[in-house]
């Protein structure tokens, strides 16, 4: 079997003064026809990963300046400080010149040993395979949601005509070419869902995005939460959860977006 799509479109190879030479592709499009800013964010987390002291990443969080577009990109990456169990840095994503988005990260090894507490819950979803897969193309449905396979226990409102009210969802996702997820995939699929605003009847577009990777995920389906208390000031936030298989939180995140019109 040849290389899996994610792996392919978010591969960085080294150029000249420790930058990294992406490209980017149209096959992670959101419903705005720009590039999905969890795989820009994937491709910085990838270049980081390449020169970081420490193997995994913990947190990332970018700032998008601009939409990205399909197309060649460049990735420039810095050791902010390195310590015994954590190191930062930072990668600039630009296009044409341009800056697109701008991450800082954290690295560490996961799996350290500690107390352990969890003031939540995996979404109580039936089996994928009892659930109504969202399909792949349709009114309001971007490039990505042909990339990613999500599986519901109905239909959502938007996708009906019939918005809910209610700005909040859980279900199941996974690559649909059969990849399982891992720590450098996370910064994507916390973002590749439809916002939760669509069931206030409303769009999003993603000002900042901080995603916390709690686990290596095991493989398989993984189990989601999105959710959006408040809109005000044409602003909105959307915290997302990932559960693996076998019952652990493995992400986490929060983004402040701009409330668009539909």
């Amino acid at each position: 079997m040849g290389e899996y799509a994610f792996d392919e479109d978010s591969r960085v190879e080294p150029g000249a003064d420790g930058a990294y030479a992406a490209s980017l592709t149209s096959r992670w499009n959101g419903t705005s026809g720009a590039v999905n800013g969890g795989y820009l964010l994937a491709t910085c987390t990838r270049a980081l990963a390449v020169t970081m002291p420490f193997p995994d990443p913990i947190v990332i969080s970018g700032f998008f300046l601009r939409p990205g577009a399909a197309g060649p990109a460049t990735v420039r990456t810095s050791l902010v400080r390195s310590g015994r169990t954590t190191a930062f840095g930072a990668a600039v994503l630009t296009q044409d010149g341009k800056e697109v988005i701008r991450a800082t990260a954290a690295f560490a090894r996961l799996g350290q040993d500690g107390p352990v507490f969890l003031g939540g819950v995996p979404p109580d979803l039936p089996p994928p395979e009892d659930c109504a897969r969202l399909p792949t193309s349709g009114p309001g449905l971007p490039r990505i949601a042909e990339r990613i396979e999500f599986r519901r226990v109905e239909l959502p409102g938007w996708f009906r005509g019939e918005p809910t009210g209610e700005p909040s969802s859980e279900f199941w996702l996974r690559f649909a070419d059969g990849r399982d997820a891992d720590l450098l995939a996370l910064p994507l699929l916390v973002d590749s869902a439809a916002p939760p605003v669509l069931e206030l009847g409303a769009g999003s577009a993603t000002i900042e995005l901080t995603v916390h990777l709690r686990a290596r995920p095991s493989p398989g389906w993984l189990a989601c939460r999105a959710t959006t208390r408040f809109v005000s000031g044409g602003y909105h936030e959307e915290d997302f959860e990932i559960w693996d298989t076998t019952g652990a939180l493995v992400a986490q995140s929060r983004q402040l977006a701009l409330l668009l019109p539909r």
